[in-house]
This record gives C-alpha cells, sequence and structure tokens, in this order.
C-alpha cells in the first residue's frame, strides 16, 4: 500500500526508480506565456456573427413594413443600428465610456 502524500519521493522511486522522479522533477509547469492566442477571435467571431445579425435585422424589418407598424419599424432600425455600431466598431465602447466620464466630471486617463 502506498503512503499518503508522506513520502512521495520514496512511493515514486519504488514505483519507476530514479527515472521517473527525475521526469517529475524536471518538468516545470506551464508559463502564462504559452496561453492559446485569442488574437483573431474577435475578427472571426465579428465575420461570423456579422451577416447573422443583418440577416436577423433585414427579416424582422421586412415583417414590420408588411404588417403596416411604421413606429416599431423605426424604432427597430434604431436600436438596430445602434447594435451594429457597438458590433462593426470595436473601439466604440471604450470611446463611449470615457466620452460620459469627461461628461460627469470625472478624469478618465
Amino acid at each position: 500500500m502506498l503512503p499518503l502524500l508522506s513520502s512521495t519521493t520514496d512511493a515514486l522511486a519504488q514505483a519507476g526508480g530514479a527515472d521517473l522522479l527525475h521526469l517529475a522533477a524536471a518538468t516545470p509547469p506551464s508559463p502564462a506565456t504559452e496561453a492559446p492566442d485569442t488574437g483573431g477571435l474577435a475578427d472571426f467571431l465579428r465575420g461570423f456573427f456579422g451577416p447573422l445579425f443583418l440577416v436577423i435585422v433585414s427579416i424582422v424589418a421586412v415583417f414590420f413594413l408588411f404588417t403596416r407598424e411604421i413606429t416599431r419599424f423605426a424604432q427597430f432600425i434604431i436600436l438596430a443600428i445602434f447594435i451594429g455600431i457597438v458590433f462593426y466598431v470595436p473601439g466604440i465602447i471604450e470611446v463611449i465610456a470615457v466620452a460620459l466620464a469627461r461628461a460627469m466630471g470625472v478624469s478618465a486617463e
């Protein structure tokens, strides 16, 4: 029976000799620099969901036009334009946040 963490080096030495002990000591933990590269993730998502967003907006807008609900159509188009700007212009959130902070008198650096 193997002891529980009391003599791990002895258990490793008995199980596989010095080779396993050397291998366990030689493998350092993976550094944070080996994280997956997500640089193109935003571009991929924008390219994938962009056309889908436009199709959904088109279908709903045509539905509102056919049912002759002009005020709902106008509200929907304004909302869709706002969401489209936020979606297609990636830095707009930061610009809006800094502008709002400056407008309220908070120093934004």
